[in-house]
């Protein structure tokens, strides 16, 4: 067995001696090296959630049902899932400022395809590409920003990495309803393909690359195929577990799988000479605590985001560009905060701000949970307010916690698994708030239902009215006299609130766990080593 690099080898050896002196004139300059990668990051966080609000005239246009308008979402999720860590390994490879160059460019023309497409078929296959694009570029931003400033501006820079990416996440729904109101879905992303192209040449202009003296020479295919199995298996099982059931046979053998894939892929990393991710990484607990830490950020934070969606458009009535607008308190909190975390992580360490994030996630959860059917606007944008205040220290001090922490030369590898942590976290969240949300919904709906003094309805027909109430929405049918009709609203609205109430209370729990999970970390150990070799 040979042995691979510890951590402690890593921080001794000499760094990117490249970024030593100051930077001059525009290439390699962190700020415009920040700017850059901002617009490039913007495009892929956008598209995680501005297209949901396409799926309907998607669905519409093209003549697609409903398994195939998943595939739109799921193809892109899965792809850019399964690919991260692996991109990220090819930009401490090949470096940085190729992966993320090739990255924009091929995420820009996978985004004008699906533009010209005429089935729903190529826009799967198009969206697919547009997942395994978004990885290649995502890990290598983190990568140049970590190579590009010195350790006492890095977390403010990570600060606005991260408020881009949460602004860009929380802001989809508004810029995809205008766009799909006012102009066509094909706009939603046709607007990619200007943007990429700024992306493109600034980045061409700017970026420098970086790379450590000790980079890695090889790959690890076996390492490769089995975390890109595993993790495929695991977000596979995460998505399509409500429909399957989460007891069933399907759901329950790819989570089996998941876990001795990884098992093996743990074993495989032991043995080779250059491993995709040396689990000596994990020998830090800052680094492995941040990495949870961001599992679980994202589960509250996606899961939440998820129904808070229908919680305005189909109990509140509002339509995609209002529900948008309810948000601008969580997003516009985001952007104020992100900075301002940074700053403060760069003087106190993360350990303070992540607690303090993390309680301020809780108590936003917890009053998220208080929601009712009535609820305020007012009322709402405070809870709302609150959850971008929390999230915005957990977004920056995580990501510095974990590429911090890691060796110059894996850098890349660190940030594919801050932003694969990410999408696992969101994954799950979605999945386990949704299964609870549904058995709320499913042990709520009889009794209320009985209590309205409603028509009795069928094992068949009480599936049916379900399925449409957990996503808020009142199953009345045509014709139905108005008096019934209205408390079938009240016990629909009712219902689904009732569900997504206990959503948020377990949300609120596992932000608590975090904030926990958050006393273990510090700053990082290799920032002043790999990150501090240059000057602003």
């Amino acid at each position: 067995m040979t042995s691979q690099p510890t951590l402690e080898k890593a921080s001794r050896e000499p760094q990117d001696p490249a970024g030593s002196v100051p930077a001059k004139g525009l290439r390699g300059h962190p700020w415009l090296t920040l700017f850059s990668v901002a617009i490039g990051v913007m495009m892929v966080a956008l598209d995680g959630t501005i297209v949901a609000i396409a799926n309907p005239a998607i669905q519409q246009d093209l003549g697609a049902s409903l398994a195939d308008v998943q595939w739109i979402t799921n193809g892109y999720m899965l792809a850019l899932a399964v690919s991260l860590i692996t991109a990220g390994k090819l930009g401490d490879r090949f470096g940085h400022r190729q992966t993320f160059l090739i990255g924009i460019a091929g995420f820009a023309a996978a985004s004008a395809a699906i533009g010209f497409s005429s089935s729903v078929a190529l826009v799967i296959v198009f969206r697919v590409l547009q997942g395994l694009f978004g990885a290649l570029l995502m890990p290598a931003a983190l990568g140049l920003l970590r190579a590009t400033f010195p350790a006492e501006k890095l977390n403010m820079a990570i600060g606005i990495w991260g408020m881009v990416i949460g602004a860009s996440t929380a802001g989809g729904p508004i810029l995809g309803g205008v766009l799909v109101e006012h102009v066509s879905w094909q706009s939603v992303f046709f607007i990619n393909v200007p943007v990429g192209v700024i992306a493109l040449v600034m980045g061409v202009l700017i970026l420098k690359d970086h790379r450590a003296e000790n980079a890695p020479r090889s790959f690890d295919i076996a390492g490769i195929v089995l975390l890109s199995t595993a993790m495929f298996c695991l977000i596979w099982a995460l998505i399509k577990g409500a429909e399957w059931g989460w007891g069933d046979t399907k759901t329950v053998g790819f989570l089996v799988a998941a876990v001795a894939l990884f098992v093996g892929f743990a074993l495989v990393q032991q043995r080779v000479r250059e491993p995709l991710i040396p689990l000596a990484m994990f020998r830090s607990v800052p680094l492995s605590a941040g990495t949870v830490l961001m599992v679980l950020m994202a589960f509250g934070f996606m899961g939440g985001l998820f129904f808070v969606t229908f919680y305005l458009q189909n109990v509140h009535g509002l339509s995609p560009v209002d529900s948008g607008l309810h948000l601008l308190p969580l997003t516009g909190m985001m952007i104020v905060a992100s900075p301002l975390a940074g700053a403060m992580i760069t003087k106190f360490g993360p350990r303070v701000p992540l607690v303090g994030g993390m309680v301020s996630t809780a108590v936003a959860m917890f009053g998220m949970s208080q929601l009712t059917v009535d609820t305020s606007t007012l009322t709402m944008s405070i809870w709302f307010a609150l959850l971008g205040l929390g999230l915005a220290p957990v977004m920056v001090g995580a990501t510095e916690v974990i590429v911090g922490n890691a060796p110059m030369e894996l850098s890349g590898v660190a940030g594919g698994l801050q932003q694969a942590a990410m999408q696992v976290g969101g994954s799950l969240g979605t999945a386990v708030l949704g299964a609870i949300m549904a058995a709320g919904v499913d042990s709520k709906l009889p009794d209320n239902w009985k209590e309205a003094q409603l028509p009795p309805l069928s094992p068949e027909q009480l599936d049916q009215a379900s399925s449409a109430i957990k996503v808020g929405m009142p199953p009345v049918a045509e014709g139905t006299p108005p008096e019934v009709a209205g408390k079938i609203v009240n016990v629909a609205h009712d219902t689904f609130v009732s569900g997504m109430s206990t959503a948020f209370m377990v949300a609120g729990i596992v932000a608590v766990i975090a904030a926990l999970v958050a006393t273990l970390t510090k700053r990082g150990e290799n920032a002043e080593a790999g990150a501090g070799v240059g000057h602003i």
